[in-house]
Formats: structure tokens, C-alpha cells, sequence
């Protein structure tokens, strides 16, 4: 669970305000339809955090997969980019909320996603 909370800091610091408009020009297109969310574009590949960030991933159900790439690739193209918080909870099953808080006048709005699930050494009980 460390090192996913440690991922999702990491995120968090390429999707925030003044970082997300360089990630969006680089890495936009590789969250376009049909895609599956790639862990080298999220976290250092040979990393800690990214063998637990791809490790993750690939427990993630393919529905959570295109929710998740499609926020990100709607995040990425609008103009300007629209910056995403990410945060994990320890959790049952696999569990996905997300809110939007539009712009306003003083501040930017954003997109907050919050994924649950169990901690990745816990296998589902009904995991074969």
C-alpha cells in the first residue's frame, strides 16, 4: 500500500497546475481510444514505483481502465489542460468516484479521482 500512495503522490505532481500543460504535450495521444493506461508514461520505468504501478494496473478490471484513460485523455486534450488528483483508499472490490469542479473566476477547477480496492498482496477472495 506504501508504494501506492507513494504512486499516486507522484501523479498528482504531473497532473497539478504549471506541470500538467508539459505533460499533456508530450502524452495526450497516448490516452486516446483503445489504448490501455501505461505505467512507463506515469512513473520511471526500473522504478520501485513503477513495478507497483504496473503491477497495479494490470489488476485493474478493463472497465477501470477505460474510465481512467478516458478521463485522462479528455484531462489531457482540453485547452488548457484540466488538472486531475489522484487518490487510492483501501476497499472491498474495486470501487471508482470521480468528481469535476468547474473553473471559477479566482481559481481553476480540476478532476478528482478516487480508486478503491484491496491492498495488491490481498487476493479477492474469489480470485482464482
Amino acid at each position: 500500500m506504501p508504494a501506492l500512495q507513494t504512486a499516486m503522490s507522484k501523479l498528482n505532481a504531473s497532473f497539478c497546475p504549471g506541470e500538467i500543460e508539459k505533460f499533456a504535450a508530450s502524452n495526450a495521444a497516448a490516452f486516446a481510444s483503445g489504448g490501455k493506461i501505461d505505467a512507463d508514461l506515469l512513473t520511471p520505468p526500473g522504478t520501485v514505483l513503477h513495478r507497483a504501478l504496473d503491477a497495479y494496473l494490470d489488476t485493474l478490471p478493463g472497465a477501470f481502465h477505460e474510465t481512467l484513460r478516458g478521463i485522462l485523455h479528455y484531462a489531457l486534450s482540453a485547452q488548457p489542460p484540466i488538472p486531475v488528483t489522484f487518490a487510492w483508499a483501501p476497499g472491498y472490490d474495486f470501487e471508482l468516484n470521480i468528481w469535476q469542479a468547474p473553473d471559477a473566476a479566482e481559481t481553476r477547477g480540476g478532476v478528482t479521482v478516487l480508486i478503491k480496492s484491496r491492498y495488491p498482496a490481498d487476493k479477492h477472495p474469489l480470485h482464482k
